[in-house]
């Protein structure tokens, strides 16, 4: 993937001419069957939950979009309440498709999720039908769609039965609205109900959609078993620990930190044996040839049953060092050992 750092595609944000792809972009992605459906998805996606919001710089993002289009990444992963605000990261997307990148509309997977909160009052979150339809429909009309690839249930509701908001998301694979339906922050046993009631519908469960890395393993006793049972494709989001699985902590906490800032990761987290694990598991990446974030999107993706890993990023250059996780994603059966040490 050496020549990933090399390909152009990434014009003049303002200039008249519009953006036009690298006629080379799929020259070095892998790509995977996701569960067992006919859709192939890009190993490494592009997540919008930031750097995209109405408070991110647009030429900077919008060129991430396209530096991650040429480069293969076809799947591009948002929520409605994506941004910040709620919604700016999905309309700043259907800008980006105005732009030029909605001419390849049919190389793209573009997917959406409704499950936490979005707007006030008691339609506004969870799992009911009124707030699924309601909230895609805005989706469509923020991206400037017709339809979305995949759909997801963003979080089970404990107090919508899972019948209602199964029969939605089959109904709206049926109106049209979505291609797929998938997922996302299902337990084991949500995830086997919600799998058999969307069988009943005549419309497959496609991906499950969950938080996974070196640093939280919570998918793998359970849940990964059943979804490769099912045939259902895994989607990794959060593959890098919000940032631990980074070089960011191997000499302290950073001042622009998330840990720092107590952004969904917590300053008190970062203990001594934390940053010990990060820097042994960090020397056996240095030997690998990689850096601590590719060793540890090349460990989630030498799993068969994941499908896919999503990474944020917040350049292009981030996003470009993200995928040369791909030039290795081979491990030893003593490298494997070495790490599991380590976790434990």
């Amino acid at each position: 993937m050496d020549s990933v750092n090399q390909k152009v595609g990434t014009p003049n944000l303002h200039a008249a001419v519009p953006y036009v792809a690298s006629d080379k972009r799929y020259d070095e992605m892998v790509y995977r069957r996701c569960g067992r459906s006919g859709l192939l998805l890009p190993a490494i996606s592009l997540g919008l939950w930031h750097n995209f919001g109405s408070v991110d710089c647009f030429e900077n993002f919008e060129k991430i979009a396209f530096t991650a289009f040429d480069n293969g990444i076809t799947h591009f992963d948002l929520a409605n309440n994506y941004g910040p605000v709620y919604g700016s990261a999905e309309e700043n997307f259907g800008k980006i498709l105005k732009h030029g990148l909605g001419a390849y509309r049919d190389e793209m997977i573009i997917t959406t999720k409704a499950g936490y909160d979005m707007w006030p009052g008691p339609y506004g979150e969870w799992g009911s039908r009124k707030y699924l339809m309601a909230s895609l429909n805005q989706s469509l009309k923020r991206m400037g769609l017709d339809y979305v690839d995949i759909f997801y249930s963003h979080r089970p509701d404990p107090n919508t039965p899972l019948e209602e908001t199964m029969g939605a998301l089959a109904d709206i694979v049926r109106q049209g609205k979505a291609l797929y339906v998938g997922i996302s922050n299902y337990d084991a046993k949500q995830t086997k109900e919600a799998v058999a009631i969307l069988a009943e519908h005549k419309v497959p469960c496609l991906v499950h959609q969950a938080r996974y890395s070196m640093m939280d393993r919570w998918t793998e006793p359970e849940l990964l078993p059943l979804l490769k049972e099912k045939g259902v494709g895994m989607v990794a989001f959060s593959p890098l620990a919000q940032g631990l699985l980074t070089n960011r902590y191997l000499n302290g906490i950073p001042a622009d930190s998330r840990a720092a800032k107590n952004f969904f990761l917590q300053k008190s987290s970062i203990t001594p044996e934390l940053v010990a694990k990060i820097q042994s598991l960090n020397d056996i990446a240095v030997k690998r040839g990689q850096t601590l974030a590719e060793m540890a999107l090349a460990w989630l993706l030498k799993d068969e049953r994941v499908t896919s890993v999503i990474v944020g990023a917040s350049s292009a250059n981030q996003l470009l060092d993200s995928l040369k996780a791909l030039n290795n994603l081979q491990f030893s059966a003593e490298e494997l050992n070495a790490i599991e040490k380590i976790l434990k």
